[in-house]
């Protein structure tokens, strides 16, 4: 029975790993390295969802609240190559393009570790892109979301590629997810109508608030989660924290909440991913501001903004409410596991491949 070591640093990234860990359970031996954001109580300890969700996990602190981003990575390093001593696996799976899981291709590549990656080949603005192409080249295996990303491998000297899409489509469109009361009432949500805002730090521009206090002008009701704990995120939970009124701030959600929340919103506002996966899938407005999400994925129901005054105007007259399935259809757990036979013959030594 071959071992996979599923590494999950925050929410986001479990969520979109569930449908694969679930489905990888049959006929494998599956464990999960919990760190980063699970372990930080200033997001809700996230680890809990592991727990709740039926998974048991090995949890590792490599973090508080203000370490820099480059200690992050040295200390996921450490403890993850301690872990592996004591409990070897065969295949590590990382996804996207945090430290966390650059931190475990880093390992997995210099011990000789078959490293599958989730979702790269895609770009994302700001450090983010800079250390998803570098797991990219420290990887063996590829599971992408689209066949631009496959291409986009395909330059980088890349083989080993496997088009199964966007795991967290799978549990968007199942009939797993919970009502919007039950969402509401768990979070003390209490609007009719709202939008969500989630905003995160721009690590190679210094931070700018001004959104927030665009959203205060609009007098609309904001279901506002924090950041992610890059440099710069501090900031920006200071600000949040001011936030009254028409405003509910949360650390994190639980995600099935949250795309349950999400598929009822009137738009989303902010620099999350979220706005250029998740919402197009359920025809959600998304009013993507900044830089940060540049040259992803588009579509009708997004619009891009710089200036305040595109904001502003973005608000007020929100993109097309268009569905879309750029990053796939909700069967990526059923294409991993068909792929999974194919990657155990895969060698550790790579090779840069020419295509013509």
């Amino acid at each position: 029975m071959k071992r996979i070591l599923f590494l999950t640093g925050t929410r986001a990234d479990f969520g979109k790993l569930k449908p694969l860990i679930t489905a990888a359970q049959v006929g494998h031996d599956c464990r999960i390295f919990a760190t980063g954001m699970h372990m930080l109580d200033k997001y809700g300890m996230t680890c809990i969802e592991i727990s709740k969700a039926g998974f048991e996990y090995f949890p590792f602190i490599n973090q508080h609240s203000e370490t820099p981003m480059d200690s992050v990575l040295s200390n996921t390093i450490d403890g993850l190559s301690l872990y592996l001593r004591e409990h070897p696996v065969d295949l590590i799976v990382v996804h996207g393009d945090r430290i966390e899981a650059l931190a475990g291709a880093c390992v997995g590549a210099l011990n000789n570790i078959l490293v599958a990656h989730i979702e790269g080949g895609e770009v994302s603005g700001t450090i983010d892109e800079s250390i998803r192409h570098t797991v990219t080249k420290l990887a063996h295996v590829h599971f992408v979301a689209n066949t631009e990303a496959e291409d986009r491998l395909k330059r980088m000297g890349e083989q080993n590629i496997f088009v199964i899409g966007s795991p967290d489509i799978d549990v968007m469109l199942s009939d797993t997810l919970p009502d919007l009361n039950e969402v509401k009432s768990k979070y003390s949500i209490w609007y009719d109508d709202y939008a969500i805002c989630i905003y995160h730090p721009v690590t190679t521009e210094p931070v700018d608030l001004s959104l927030f206090d665009i959203l205060e002008e609009s007098k609309k009701n904001y279901v506002v989660i924090y950041p992610n704990n890059d440099e710069g995120a501090k900031r920006i939970i200071r600000r949040i924290d001011c936030l009254e009124g028409n405003f509910k701030v949360l650390p994190s959600m639980r995600f099935e909440y949250f795309l349950t929340l999400l598929k009822h919103a009137e738009f989303i506002i902010g620099n999350s991913s979220a706005g250029i996966r998740e919402a197009p899938v359920y025809g959600v407005p998304t009013i993507d501001v900044g830089s940060r999400q540049e040259g992803r994925g588009q579509g009708l129901s997004i619009v891009n903004c710089r200036g305040v005054s595109e904001i502003r105007y973005a608000i007020k007259n929100p993109p097309k409410a268009v569905k879309s399935f750029n990053f796939g259809k909700g069967d990526s757990a059923k294409r991993f596991l068909e792929a999974l036979p194919n990657v155990w013959g895969i060698s550790p030594q790579k090779r840069f491949v020419e295509y013509n």
